[in-house]
C-alpha cells in the first residue's frame, strides 16, 4: 500500500493523540504513513512529537511523525484529517460555563448546546471554515475531515454546508453507553449486546437492543439499571428518561441533564438528579474542573508519560475511538460498521433532512454507506428537534457574524428558556460576546454595542454558585486519589475472586 498523509489539527491534546496515532499503528497496512501533527501551543506539539517519535522508535516501525504550527504546512497533501481542536482553550471554556451561571443556567459540561455549547460553536465555526478552506487548497483531491471536536453536530453542520469539505463526525459516547448497557444486563462480554442506536450527537437513542439475539424490552432494562448498585446512583436521570421515554440515551447523566430542560432548572432538582462520585454524573461545571486538572496532571506527569510511550504497541489494546477503523476500511476494503455523524437527508424520518444525524452506518472501499429509513420514538425525536433547531441558527449565526440570530438560538435552548426571561437571554449573550471578543472575529461589528450596553445596565450584586461543585484538585491531590482507586479495585478483585 502506498503511503499517504493523516493530519491531527490540535495534535496538542497530547493523550487524545496519543490514542489515535496508537491505533492507526495497530493496523499493519497504515504503519508507512506520515502523520503530521499541528497545534498552535508549540510546547504540547513538542510533548506529543516526542511521545509518538517515541512509539515509532521502540516499536521499529516505518511511520513518520512531522509537526508544525503552521497548519497549512501540515495539511499539505494529506489524505485525511482529524480535527481535535478546543478553539479558546480552558480560558474561554471557564465563561462558558461562569457567564451563563450567572443567570441561573447550570451546565455540567457545556459543550453541546446550552448557552455554553452554542458560545463554543460560535468560536469554533470560524476556525473549522479556515480548516476547510486549507483542505480544498492544499490537501489531497477529496481529502475527508474527521471530527471530534464539540459542539459536534454545529461544527460538521458548518464544515458541510459552509466548508463544503466531506466531513464526518465522530464521537465515543454510543460506544460507551453500549458497554454500560452490557454490564447492565450482566452479558459476560459487550458484544453479547448488539444494538441500533440513532438521533443526533449527545442525544442518541440505543432504539432496537438485543441480548445474545433476543430483544430486550424497556421494563427488563429498567429493572436491570434499577438493581445495579453504581448505575442506581450514578444514572438517575438516564434511567428517568428511559422509563418515560422508553429507550436509554446514549449520554452521561450530567451530559442528557443539560438538554433535558427538567432536571437542572432549579438548584433543589439539580441535587436530586446528579451524582458526585465522579464529575461525569452531573457536577456544575464538572467538565471544567476535570478538564483542569487533566492539563495540571499531565504537566506533572509528562516523564511517566513518556517513559510508557517505550513499551511496544500491543494491538489487542487498540480502542474503538471510530478513526482508526474508518481510515482502514477505506484502504483496506475491511468492512466496518460504527454510527457516524452526517447529513441526515432521510435517515432518521421524523428528523429534519437538513440535520446532522448520529446513526449507523458501514464503511468500505466505497465509502461511507448510511442506513436509511429509521425512525425515533416520537418522544425522542421531539426533543432532538428542539435542539436541532437551536443548533441550525446557532449555525447560521457563526457564519453569517448575526449577533440578533445568535441570541434567538440561546433564547430557544431548552435549559436557558426554562430559567431565563428574554431580556436575561439577551444580556448573557452579551457578556458572552464581550468576554470572548478574541475568539470571535464574526461579531467584531457587535461587540462595541454589547459593550455599551453593558455600561449601562446594574451591575448584578453577586457571584452565583453552582448547586453542586468541587473545588478543583492539585497534581498531588489527583496522585493520591488514584492509588487510594487503585487500592479499592485490587481490593475489589480479591474479594470476588475469594466469593467465587
Amino acid at each position: 500500500m502506498a503511503s499517504f498523509k493523516i493530519a491531527i489539527i490540535g495534535a496538542g491534546s497530547v493523550g487524545f493523540t496519543r490514542k489515535l496515532v496508537a491505533d492507526v499503528l495497530c493496523v499493519p497496512e497504515l504503519r508507512d504513513v506520515e502523520i503530521a501533527l499541528t497545534d498552535i501551543d508549540e510546547r504540547n506539539l513538542a510533548m506529543i512529537q516526542r511521545i509518538l517519535e517515541t512509539v515509532v522508535e521502540v516499536n521499529n516501525l516505518p511511520t513518520k511523525i512531522t509537526a508544525a504550527a503552521d497548519r497549512r504546512r501540515a495539511l499539505e497533501g494529506a489524505r485525511y484529517v482529524i480535527n481535535c481542536v478546543r478553539i479558546g482553550g480552558l480560558e474561554a471554556f471557564s465563561d462558558d460555563i461562569r457567564i451563563p451561571l450567572q443567570y441561573g443556567v447550570d451546565q455540567c459540561v457545556g459543550d453541546t448546546i446550552c448557552a455554553g455549547g452554542i458560545l463554543y460553536g460560535q468560536r469554533s465555526i470560524p476556525a473549522i471554515l479556515d480548516f476547510c478552506r486549507d483542505i480544498r487548497d492544499v490537501a489531497e483531491t477529496g481529502a475527508r475531515l474527521l471530527n471530534y471536536a464539540n459542539p459536534m453536530a454545529m461544527n460538521t453542520w458548518a464544515a458541510i454546508d459552509h466548508g463544503r469539505v466531506e466531513t464526518i463526525g465522530l464521537c465515543h459516547g454510543v460506544q460507551h453507553g453500549w458497554r454500560q448497557i452490557a454490564d447492565a444486563l450482566g452479558a459476560k462480554h459487550p458484544h453479547e449486546v448488539e444494538y441500533v442506536c440513532c438521533g443526533i450527537n449527545h442525544q442518541t437513542w440505543y432504539v432496537d437492543v438485543r441480548l445474545r439475539g433476543r430483544p430486550v424490552d424497556r421494563d427488563e432494562l429498567v429493572a436491570a439499571f434499577e438493581r445495579h448498585p453504581r448505575y442506581s446512583q450514578q444514572e438517575k436521570v438516564r434511567i428517568d428518561v428511559l422509563k418515560r421515554f422508553g429507550v436509554y440515551s446514549t449520554e452521561s447523566n450530567g451530559h442528557l441533564s443539560e438538554y433535558l430542560p427538567w432536571y437542572r432548572k432549579r438548584p433543589e432538582e439539580i441535587r436530586r438528579w446528579i451524582d458526585m462520585s465522579e464529575w461525569i454524573h452531573g457536577e456544575s461545571g464538572g467538565y471544567l474542573r476535570h478538564c483542569i486538572e487533566s492539563r495540571d496532571w499531565f504537566e506533572t506527569e509528562y516523564p511517566a508519560e513518556l517513559e510508557a510511550a517505550k513499551k511496544p504497541l500491543d494491538a489487542s489494546l487498540r480502542t474503538d475511538e471510530h478513526a482508526s477503523h474508518i481510515i482502514e476500511a477505506l484502504e483496506t476494503g475491511r468492512v466496518y460498521r460504527g454510527h457516524f455523524n452526517v447529513r441526515n437527508n432521510g435517515l432518521i424520518e421524523n428528523l429534519a433532512a437538513d440535520a446532522i444525524v448520529e446513526s449507523p452506518g458501514f464503511v468500505d472501499r466505497f465509502g461511507l454507506n448510511m442506513v436509511a429509513g429509521l425512525r425515533l420514538p416520537l418522544a425522542c425525536a421531539a426533543t432532538c428537534t428542539s435542539s436541532i433547531n437551536v443548533q441550525r441558527m446557532a449555525v447560521e449565526a457563526a457564519a453569517t457574524g448575526d449577533a440578533d440570530l445568535l441570541k434567538l438560538a440561546v433564547l430557544h435552548d431548552p435549559l436557558v428558556g426554562a430559567v431565563c426571561t428574554p431580556d436575561e437571554v439577551w444580556r448573557m449573550v452579551d457578556e458572552m460576546l464581550v468576554a470572548q471578543a478574541k475568539w470571535l472575529p464574526q461579531y467584531a461589528p457587535a461587540i462595541e454595542g454589547a459593550r455599551q450596553r453593558l455600561a449601562s445596565a446594574p451591575v448584578r450584586s453577586k457571584e452565583r454558585e453552582g448547586a453542586a461543585t468541587r473545588p478543583v484538585r492539585s497534581a498531588q491531590e489527583l496522585r493520591a486519589a488514584r492509588a487510594k482507586k487503585r487500592n479499592s479495585n485490587a481490593a475489589d478483585d480479591a474479594t470476588s475472586v475469594e466469593v467465587s
